[in-house]
């Protein structure tokens, strides 16, 4: 399973909205809210890289008021939890 994290600057009085948005996105598995440079950030997962580029670039930009992007492809996680058992709970090989 493929991780990305993606930092989204939104329009102001769009946050609310676009998270929601994104919340909805296959392959999204979590959005927050965050405060300093970014105004939400989106938690990506994905079987391959061309899915993971899929939702990025292609879902993604389709959300209106996101105004900038960041996105980071996570190498490996660091968690007392076994994340890769939680996220395929119901998931088909």
């Amino acid at each position: 399973m493929l991780t990305a994290i993606a930092m989204l600057n939104v329009e102001r009085h769009r946050v609310n909205e676009v998270a929601a948005a994104l919340a909805e996105l296959d392959g999204v598995s979590e959005v927050y809210s965050v405060g300093g440079r970014f105004d939400l950030i989106a938690i990506i997962r994905a079987k391959t890289s061309e899915e993971l580029a899929e939702i990025a670039t292609n879902h993604m930009l389709k959300v209106e008021g996101i105004t900038n992007t960041e996105t980071m492809i996570a190498f490996r996680a660091f968690s007392r939890l076994d994340l890769d058992s939680v996220f395929a709970i119901g998931a088909e090989d």
